[in-house]
């Protein structure tokens, strides 16, 4: 991966916004696709608010309200939502160089399968799975809390044997670690997607109908216990499903989830900001890969419910 290597962020949130940040300052030709946040990023630039790394500022940023405008991209990082993928799939097209890769830096199970069929054959889709405590508190800022590593997987593409996937996923982590951040190369993307959901099943679910932080998920001996035996379920639905998860890997999740600072995830926002929850991607794909194998997960089934009666509720 070199620096001149151009990539476009495609969903500058919290997510786009702070990986974009850091390429650019990286010294990266870096390319913002906005929406409703163009005209505040445009004038006052992107600001990311980090514990880790400070207070940064970029500024001029090359953002673009039309993806007609925006040069061809070698790499794309998709950071919008998983609900936006369908009508994402053109942009992505015609925003690719020939062969780009495409990143999905999102959450759930089976997003890339749902939007393969949609993308050219002749890019390579991967990935991304982000690591990170971050929020946006205003258009065009973003504030960063903890972490900030991203695991790549490569999904689908051109690259049909296992050296060039690998070539790939080597340029893409570099592309990462020039950025000073953690970034390794995931043999079995489906497994490292698994994985992530131990954590997102339980915490997103119960921030929102809890209403309340991980310190405080953390801090009482019933919700700790609701914790632990949704993560077991998801642990569980993984092995049934082919991919086994690491000896005491929910224990790990727990440990380093009471080190982190206290993060309100991101389907708490969306829920607090009426924007459409990720359930389909979070719950209802590993509900719906579970019960293919006769796995049931009555807990994250119940919560998956719970979470639908309340998005139908909203205005």
């Amino acid at each position: 991966m070199t620096a001149g290597s151009r990539i476009g962020i495609i969903g500058s949130g919290a997510i786009g916004g702070f990986y974009g940040l850091m390429l650019a300052r990286a010294g990266f030709d870096v390319h913002f696709l906005l929406r409703s946040e163009f005209t505040a990023v445009a004038s006052e630039g992107l600001r990311v608010n980090s514990v880790v790394h400070g207070n940064l500022h970029e500024q001029p940023v090359q953002a673009y309200q039309s993806v007609a405008d925006m040069p061809p991209c070698d790499w794309l990082l998709v950071a919008a939502k998983t609900t936006s993928n369908t009508e994402l799939a053109p942009l992505i097209s015609q925003a690719a160089a020939p062969g780009a890769k495409v990143v999905l830096m999102q959450n759930g199970l089976g997003v890339e399968d749902e939007l393969r069929p949609l993308l050219p054959d002749s890019l390579h889709l991967l990935g991304g799975l982000c690591y990170i405590c971050a929020h946006r508190s205003a258009p065009g800022v973003v504030e960063h809390q903890a972490l900030g590593g991203v695991n790549l997987g490569y999904h689908s593409g051109p690259a049909m044997d296992t050296e060039s996937r690998q070539l790939i996923l080597e340029q893409g982590t570099g592309l990462f670690q020039t950025a000073g951040l953690d970034s390794t190369a995931m043999a079995e993307l489906s497994q490292a997607r698994w994985q992530k959901l131990v954590w997102n099943v339980p915490y997103n679910g119960l921030a929102v109908l809890l209403n309340s932080a991980t310190t405080a998920l953390m801090g009482n001996a019933d919700s700790r216990t609701l914790i632990e035996a949704i993560m077991q379920e998801v642990v569980d639905a993984a092995g049934a499903c082919g991919y086994p998860l690491p000896t005491g890997f929910a224990g790990k999740l727990l440990a380093a989830t009471e080190r982190m600072p206290d993060y309100l995830p991101s389907m708490y926002h969306d829920f607090a900001l009426q924007r459409p929850l990720e359930l389909h991607a979070i719950y209802a794909a590993p509900l719906a890969a579970a019960a293919k194998v006769g796995c049931a997960m009555p807990r994250t089934e119940m919560l998956y419910q719970a979470l639908r009666y309340l998005e139908q509720r909203q205005p």
